[in-house]
């Protein structure tokens, strides 16, 4: 069995408004609660983390998946919005929708248009980050084929 070891070092002032600093692998960045929430907005924040994790994740299970399946797509981009729901001053992480597009040739066949679209739904459902947080978060999908 192999494992992989991910680690993060973390560093806070203190205050709930203070702006701390992470350094994780090649991830190396200032720490704080964004404006949305009444924070001072400098760096990132956990909820970008999470929907950075996710979203890259998504998009580079659909590269590998694409890519063993002998389709190379002129161009694949993600968007992808993570809803963060206030009730009661309670913050809930809702749920990420991801946008991907997946340009293929111009003289792509039918079959590998079908393909694409069912790797991209796949390749939601076997991402690893996709997995730790599912039953908490909810994953929608919004794909173009083009």
């Amino acid at each position: 069995m192999v494992k992989h070891l991910f680690e993060l070092q973390a560093t806070w002032p203190g205050g709930r408004n203070d702006i701390g600093e992470i350094t994780a692998g090649n991830l190396q960045t200032k720490i704080s609660i964004p404006p949305a929430m009444d924070g001072p907005g400098i760096g990132t924040n956990p909820d970008e983390m999470l929907l950075g994790a996710a979203a890259t994740c998504y998009l580079i299970s659909l590269a590998a998946m694409l890519e063993r399946a002998h389709i190379t797509p002129q161009s694949l981009t993600l968007t992808s919005d993570g809803i963060v729901d206030v009730t009661n001053g309670v913050f809930t992480y809702e749920k990420i929708i991801h946008r991907p597009v997946i340009v293929l040739m111009d003289d792509a066949p039918t079959r590998e248009k079908t393909m694409a679209q069912k790797l991209a739904e796949k390749a939601e459902k076997t991402c690893m980050i996709s997995k730790a947080i599912a039953g908490n978060v909810a994953i929608e999908l919004d794909v173009t084929i083009r």
